[in-house]
């Protein structure tokens, strides 16, 4: 009870009534100004007010209802009246609250279900953009042509390699192949895949020597819409499409420092952002790396991080070049005639000993790849069921190999460079180019030749 409005406004400071029953002549501010203060304030402006005053004039009613007020009654004040006015409007607003926190729950069950199917329709998208991506990588990998469906061979030096694959492929074990253009690195990274637990899930791999520097990061990373000119939607990395399964990181030697960080990090924590993007991803994946390079010489000269290589170098595995498994050559030679003679609707069933004692005699600095090469060459020149070599392998055989100036991989190979570069009159692409003759791509080779400073010198009189 309160004595004029004044004291009612006050005391509602401190406590919030259900009703306010108010009278309209008070002393002081009268009950229509008092109503107006009580519907202005947020704390009590959802208070229903009954005004009570002798008042009939239609005017006066009309100004209490304008006020805030929700009913009316008159003096004499007949209580169970009053009563009965005050009940019904408790219980509109008891329903009137009822309903209002129906509302709000039922506003948030919509914004739960509204964000549920956001997040879902998110990883619908995504799961959507990653199966294209994996769609978009196995139809490139299945216009590839691998050097052979099995690995060929019995040799004491390749069945020495294949034991410790057998060994590593159980574990999730980083691998490191090591060795020459042409030994058959990819094959051995896809035996390492095949025999591990994580077989039924795709292996990804990535020439780090055959993309452009400014898309390696993107390829490997994968890129968010806008993160630079041109790019219209966001695309998986390499490391995303390889999760739960394996990673080959072919060449991974040529990799630019300023991005070696970066996979040193995606190694060690197995997480990454997208370029242009801040959101970090988590991915397992087992990491088999391939290069031909030098990595102890790349240290020393500050082109590989020490920390990457120790990363990654965890198990070795080196398979040997062709010219140091000679008894291998006649299981691949006839491999290769059966199965280039199938492609071309030939049938040659003789290899001529000749043919192979040429075949055995030469070094092979392309190794298996070279090797390959050749054989389809004659398969395809032969013109019976006899296996005939186009032109004599005279380049760079066992008994006559120069000694090369030092042992060391990178000069080895750019020493040999140099010599096809010349004995092709540095013709790179094409039939018996240099690229050819050393089993390689010729955007390869290119990438090779830069690296190790290989450039033709413009002849001066």
């Amino acid at each position: 009870m309160a004595r004029d409005g004044e004291n009612a406004l006050e005391q509602l400071q401190h406590t919030l009534p259900d009703l306010i029953l108010l009278d309209v002549k008070m002393p002081g501010i009268d009950g229509f100004e008092t109503c107006r203060r009580l519907k202005a304030s947020e704390r009590t402006h959802d208070i229903p007010v009954i005004f009570m005053t002798a008042l009939t004039d239609t005017v006066d009613k009309v100004q209490g209802f304008q006020a805030g007020a929700v009913d009316y009654v008159t003096k004499p004040i007949d209580h169970e009246e009053v009563l009965a006015r005050v009940t019904t409007h408790l219980t509109l607003r008891r329903l009137q609250a009822r309903l209002e926190q129906q509302n709000d729950e039922l506003e948030y069950r919509v914004e739960q279900r509204t964000a549920e199917l956001a997040k879902a329709l998110e990883e619908v998208e995504q799961l959507k953009n990653r199966l294209q991506a994996e769609n978009v990588y196995l139809r490139e990998e299945i216009k590839l042509q691998h050097n052979f469906d099995d690995i060929i061979g019995q040799s004491p030096a390749l069945k020495k390699v294949l034991s410790r694959v057998e060994q590593v492929a159980a574990t999730d074990a980083t691998v490191m192949i090591l060795g020459e253009t042409g030994t058959g690195k990819e094959l051995i990274a896809r035996a390492v895949h095949t025999l591990s637990p994580r077989q039924s899930r795709p292996l990804i791999k990535i020439n780090c020597a055959a993309l452009p520097v400014n898309l390696i990061e993107s390829e490997l990373f994968g890129h968010e819409k806008g993160a630079f000119t041109g790019v219209l939607a966001r695309k998986s990395g390499r490391f995303e499409l390889a999760d739960g399964g394996t990673i080959f990181l072919d060449e991974v030697g040529d990799l630019p420092l300023e991005l070696q960080a970066k996979l040193l990090r995606a190694l060690q924590e197995g997480e990454f952002e997208r370029l242009g993007g801040t959101q970090t991803l988590r991915v397992d994946v087992r990491v088999i790396a391939a290069t031909n390079r030098n990595l102890e010489q790349a240290i020393r000269d500050g082109s590989f991080r020490e920390d990457l290589y120790y990363r990654l170098n965890v198990f070795p595995v080196t398979p040997p070049p062709l010219r140091e498994r000679p008894e291998d050559i006649p299981l691949l030679v006839q491999f290769f005639t059966k199965k280039f003679g199938t492609k071309l609707g030939k049938s040659i069933d003789t290899i001529p000993e000749t043919v192979m004692a040429a075949l055995q005699a030469y070094a092979w600095p392309g190794n298996v790849r070279e090797l390959e090469n050749i054989i389809e060459r004659a398969v395809i020149l032969s013109p019976d069921h006899a296996l005939v070599l186009d032109e004599p392998l005279t380049a760079t055989r066992r008994s006559d190999r120069p000694a090369w100036p030092t042992d060391k991989l990178e000069d080895i190979e750019r020493e040999h460079i140099l010599h096809i570069l010349n004995d092709t009159d540095w013709r790179i692409a094409g039939m018996r180019g240099a690229a050819d003759r050393l089993g390689l791509n010729p955007s390869t080779l290119r990438s090779r030749m830069q690296k190790l400073g290989i450039r033709k010198r413009s002849n001066t009189s």
